[in-house]
């Protein structure tokens, strides 16, 4: 229950920020994140496509290259995309002439769509896709209305054209087209013979302060890896814009040729994949969790669908596909860097909170445990009631349920942290017995000292039992000196308000009922003094194990 409140707290913060959890579960892998998957388009860039050059394949000013994107953007009834978006924007041509008669929609290995319309008497086959996949399909190419050979000198004119584009930070698509015969369907086999009419230019800035961001991300332990469809050219530009270091950048036609066992040692030290297909955004996830890492993803397409699942944390927007948002553990109310850095953080308190809980109740469990089978051994009657178990329980339970509530240091926030079940145990098997110690000098006491009767000694230790393991929480909840880290004002009142009914219920008319008598000065003096030393010794013995957590 605790543990629940905790992560539905941090939700209830991290929604404040403008991210929405959909899965609590999946809240302590969002702080956990260390390595952070995106496409750079809405994420680096505002996503926000304008159509700035329309050029012939030499680079000259050509309307006909519009007109006909405009045809096969407006026919085309695959998923809708910025770039159609952007040139249906741009203008608004007659169409009255055009009649659409067929379409080849667009997939990850053509990388290009095209759409059959019929105008006047003839039928036309118009093409648009990526530079490089459009012309393989071409034999000519235009210039000035007539079409002249593609041979190797015009080939290399054409690329220079759209790579210098590409060099300059423009997303770049060809148009291509060709007269095709009259037939009852047309396929992928008739984009052949095209002829190469020019390309398209669209201009996507970069986010505004992302740089920035980026910097904030790198110092708070979360790296960025950009997988993309676009060129290298263009993904390369953009790193430079935006201070992000893109080294040797990897291709989606280079993967093919890599093993699965070695592209985990090449995703480790790459920065940018470009031209990759959702297949090997799926391959490069798989391979960063093989290494280890804690991997986001951010999607938005329909296609982004697989690696949403394949990533410890699948990430998506507001504005994405249906699938895409069933498929995502986080959706962002903001398509922004920032906002989800904010989330990350907010992550990272909640499993903060999470992790105290944990050491506090497996160490506290596991030294009760531990003194009563000991206490069983050797007692004549029962070390506590069975009401009085439960009583103690309940109290204890109920000091904690503000940890949720707690300040979480800056220190424990300033990178990833991940499960480590073998801190947990060595911080139960370590915290534990000293809880036992203390209890075994309250049986000494009890009974050598103040010769309790067994009345007595159930009121002893349930008092020292429940002070002592509330109050090391002020101890637990800090990797630090707990003088130094203010703990939340509720966790705080319930913490001292649970201690001082411990102390006081044998006072009260509840006592009788329960089991309980009056327990004499002296031992609450020796309590205080317990207490003040038991608080000591956890915090000397926390030490080299929290430090173990925080490597």
């Amino acid at each position: 229950m605790i543990t629940s409140v905790t992560l539905a707290q941090g939700a209830v913060r991290m929604a404040r920020k403008n991210v929405i959890v959909k899965h609590l579960a999946s809240m302590q892998n969002f702080g956990s994140i260390d390595l952070l998957c995106s496409d750079k388009t809405g994420t680096l860039t505002t996503g926000k496509m304008e159509l700035d050059r329309y050029l012939d394949p030499c680079g000259a000013r050509a309307e006909k290259v519009v007109l006909f994107a405009y045809v096969n953007s407006f026919f085309e009834t695959g998923v809708t995309n910025p770039l159609d978006a952007a040139i249906l924007r741009h203008a608004r041509p007659d169409l009255s002439a055009y009649q659409k008669l067929d379409e080849n929609p667009f997939d990850f290995e053509r990388r290009r769509v095209s759409v059959v319309v019929a105008r006047g008497g003839e039928r036309l086959l118009i093409a648009k896709g990526a530079p490089e996949a459009v012309l393989a399909a071409c034999t000519e190419y235009e210039m000035a209305d007539a079409a002249a050979t593609l041979d190797a000198e015009s080939t290399a004119r054409c690329e220079s054209t759209y790579r210098d584009l590409s060099a300059k930070g423009y997303r770049v698509l060809a148009v291509a087209c060709r007269k095709v015969p009259a037939q009852l369907a047309y396929t992928k086999d008739d984009e052949k013979d095209l002829i190469l009419v020019g390309y398209l230019a669209f201009l996507d800035p970069p986010v505004e302060d992302v740089a920035e961001t980026l910097e904030d991300l790198k110092r708070d332990g979360v790296r960025l890896k950009i997988l993309t469809g676009d060129s290298e050219l263009v993904a390369e530009h953009l790193c430079r814009q935006v201070g992000l270091e893109a080294g040797a950048i990897v291709l989606g036609k280079d993967l093919e040729r890599i093993s699965d066992a070695a592209l985990g040692a090449v995703a480790e030290e790459t920065t940018v994949f470009a031209r990759v297909s959702p297949a090997d955004k799926n391959r490069v996830i798989y391979a960063l969790k093989r290494r280890g890492h804690v991997v986001g993803f951010i999607g938005d397409g329909i296609n982004d669908a697989p690696s949403l699942h394949s990533a410890d944390v699948g990430i998506s927007v507001a504005t994405a596909t249906d699938i895409a948002k069933d498929a995502a553990d986080v959706i962002l109310l903001e398509h922004s860097l920032d906002v989800l850095h904010k989330g990350i953080i907010e992550g990272r308190k909640a499993f903060g909170n999470v992790i105290k809980y944990i050491f506090m109740g497996t160490s506290s469990n596991f030294g009760n445990m531990f003194s009563m089978a000991a206490a069983s051994v050797f007692l004549p009657f029962l070390p506590m009631l069975p009401a009085q178990i439960l009583l103690n329980n309940f109290l204890y339970d109920v000091a904690q349920v503000t940890i949720p509530t707690d300040n979480v240091e800056e220190g424990f926030i300033l990178k990833p942290r991940r499960w480590n079940v073998g801190v947990i145990r060595d911080f139960m098997i370590g915290i534990g017995p000293i809880s036992s110690l203390y209890d075994f000098l309250t049986f000494y006491i009890l009974l050598r000292v103040l010769k309790a009767s067994e009345v007595g000694f159930h009121t002893g230790w349930f008092v020292e039992s429940l002070v002592t393991q509330t109050l090391v929480l002020f101890v637990i909840r800090t990797t630090g000196n707990p003088f130094r880290s203010r703990p939340s004002l509720p966790l705080t009142v319930t913490t001292l308000a649970v201690a001082a009914i411990a102390v006081l219920i044998p006072y009260t008319p509840l006592a009788a009922p329960l089991g309980f008598a009056p327990l004499p000065a002296l031992f609450l003096v020796l309590l205080a003094a317990m207490t003040a030393t038991y608080v000591l010794l956890v915090q000397l013995a926390k030490k080299p194990l929290i430090r173990r957590f925080l490597a």
